[in-house]
């Protein structure tokens, strides 16, 4: 089986366009007609609207995206059918024929990391994703039982080195001696690059997070690390440009390529969106989701 980096290479060549669509089903913007109940929390019908929201979403973006990006908290805080739910979102976007990037931001040691890579990248996993997100603060050997079980099931790790966030700056661009510490994380991760290298682009399924609203900064961990997948945050919503976006991409056989850019709200929740009758919704989806392929597609032209 070939490796993650080379399955999201591949797809995005084919396609055009580096987007991966984040599925962030906020309760309060579920439009009415996936909306049952009351839509609190713990309520029964909630887990099975957001379900329902979720593949629908995939069946409208599945020929033409590569990665989509479930965000745990928002199914966890479901309780137990929330995780019947992320289990059966996954297996339907798989299906689909969508690689599943599982935004987790997981993050522990020894036995701990173990349990949380076996129960997400191995190859019996009833929750099994393509990669997953990870947050290195506990140290490199936080990190490696991630990178053992990605190396073993053809699976991903993306690591969280440069973030959009504002305050993302406070911990990850603090002076050290060997630089801003996102550089000493990027650095660190070097032999996992290599040894997570794909056998046909040569894109390793190695990941990890940049901003594309820190431009110098992603240079710097291009630099560090050559051949890494970026997950670009930042894009749209955040006000960064397509062009800024895949600023740390590189020429490839098709265009600029390296990574997958991050959208979720604008795709998902259309702003021009009156929230009346499903066909309203889903034409407001689809047109969302041309713009940006369009956008991004020319971005990496």
């Amino acid at each position: 089986m070939a490796g993650f980096g080379d399955r999201v290479i591949e797809r995005t060549r084919a396609l055009g366009h580096p987007l991966c669509v984040g599925l962030d089903p906020y309760l309060d913007r579920i439009p009415s007609l996936f909306r049952r109940g009351p839509m609190q929390p713990q309520h029964p019908d909630t887990a099975q609207a957001i379900e329902e929201f979720c593949c629908r979403v995939i069946d409208l973006i599945a020929p033409d995206v590569a990665v989509v990006k479930p965000q745990v908290s928002l199914f966890e805080r479901l309780g137990w059918r929330g995780w019947q739910s992320l289990e059966r979102v996954i297996r339907y976007a798989r299906a689909a024929g969508l690689l599943v990037l599982l935004d987790a931001k997981r993050g522990d040691i020894a036995e701990t990391a173990t349990a949380y890579a076996q129960a997400y990248l191995s190859g019996d996993s009833s929750c099994g994703v393509d990669a997953i997100t990870v947050n290195p603060y506990l140290g490199p050997e936080s990190l490696a039982p991630f990178m053992i079980e990605a190396e073993r099931a053809a699976r991903g790790v993306v690591v969280l080195v440069r973030n959009s966030n504002l305050d993302s700056s406070i911990y990850q661009s603090v002076s050290t001696a060997a630089g801003p510490f996102f550089a000493v994380v990027a650095a660190s991760l070097a032999k996992w690059q290599d040894r997570l290298a794909g056998e046909m682009t040569g894109w390793s399924s190695l990941g990890v997070t940049v901003a594309a609203t820190h431009s110098e900064d992603t240079e710097r961990i291009r630099r560090a690390l050559p051949h890494a997948l970026f997950l670009v945050l930042g894009y749209g919503a955040q006000g960064a440009s397509a062009c800024e976006a895949v600023h740390g991409f590189r020429r490839g056989p098709a265009g600029l390529e390296g990574g997958i850019v991050s959208s979720s709200r604008p795709i998902l929740f259309p702003t021009t969106f009156s929230d009346v009758g499903a066909g309203n919704w889903e034409k407001e989806v689809r047109g969302a989701l041309v713009r940006t392929t369009d956008e991004l597609g020319a971005a990496v032209a």
